[in-house]
Formats: structure tokens, sequence, C-alpha cells
């Protein structure tokens, strides 16, 4: 039980460091202002990592490398931590195969979440726009819209979120397959 306990608190807050620092860089790369509320809350959680490692790595192009190893570091110490506390199976060399998928699961996750939140607020906000719900849409959008020109609406619902959470699920299912299936 305490493993599990340990294991849960250190994937929630690894989960959130990494998933900040993922949002980052998207946010970047859709060229999304972070003068809003979820900008303001991405840099509040994520400055204290990133901005030291950007001094020594500099961004190539609108790919925000800081922020990226800075995400592969909050997975790789998270890892770590459950290999010294509760030294579970696998050896330590493992240890930056596990990071890197786990980098890539709460990419899928946070889309996921990304996604249920568009779903939802479209759903309840009608025409009335606020600056998250404008943030949201726009990081949607990206991810909809290639679901969007194969599927029509059907009965005038857009069932393209439904679509992509599928496709991001059996997508989820495949990476745990692929991280944990070498350790088996």
């Amino acid at each position: 039980m305490l493993h599990q306990i340990v294991s849960f608190l250190l994937d929630v807050v690894a989960g959130l460091l990494c998933g900040t620092c993922l949002l980052r860089i998207y946010m970047q790369w859709q060229r999304i202002p972070f003068s809003n509320p979820v900008g303001r809350l991405v840099f509040a959680l994520s400055d204290w990592l990133v901005l030291p490692l950007r001094r020594a790595i500099v961004p190539v192009g609108r790919l925000d490398l800081a922020s990226l190893l800075a995400a592969l570091l909050v997975e790789l110490v998270q890892y770590l931590l459950l290999w010294l506390l509760f030294g579970a199976g696998a050896g330590w060399q493992w240890l930056p195969w596990l990071a890197l998928f786990g980098v890539v699961r709460v990419a899928l996750t946070g889309m996921a979440g990304l996604l249920i939140a568009y779903a939802v607020l479209s759903w309840v906000q009608g025409h009335a726009q606020s600056p998250v719900s404008d943030v949201i849409a726009r990081l949607s959008e990206p991810l909809l819209r290639p679901v969007r020109r194969v599927l029509p609406l059907v009965g005038g619902v857009d069932l393209s979120p439904l679509v992509v959470l599928v496709l991001l699920q059996v997508a989820l299912m495949v990476l745990g397959h692929l991280q944990f299936g070498p350790l088996q």
C-alpha cells in the first residue's frame, strides 16, 4: 500500500511539472501568447526549472529544448526516486527509457485532458468566450483538424473529440506495452 501511495504522489507531482513544461513547448509552437491565465500558470509552475536550463540550452527554431529537457529530467527524477525507494525489478540502466516513455505518456494524457476540457467547455459555454476557453480551443484545434476533414458532423454533432480521445487511449495502451515490455 505504501508503494502505491508514494508512486501515486510522485506521479501526480511529476505529471504536473512535466505536463507544464510540455504545455510550455506546445503553446510556443502554436504561438499562443503567455499573457493569459493559462500562460501565467505555465510560467509560474515551470520558470524555476526551465530558466536555468535555458542559460545553457538554446532553442532550435520554435522548439524549446530547455523545456523538453526539463520535462525529461522531471520524469527521470520520478523513476529514480521510485527505483531508490523500492528497487522495483529493473536496474538503473532502464531509467532513461522509462523517463522518455513517461514524457510521451504525460503528453498523450495531457492531450486527452485538453480534449475533454474542450468538449465540456463547448457544451456549457455556448457563445461566450473566456481567455481560458480560447486557449484550450486554440490548443485543441490542431489535434481535431485532421479528423474533422475525414469525419462529417453526425446530426449536427462534432464527434472528432471522441474519435481523437479513443485514438489517444489506444496510443497509451501501446505505449504502456512498449515502455514496460522490455522490463518483463
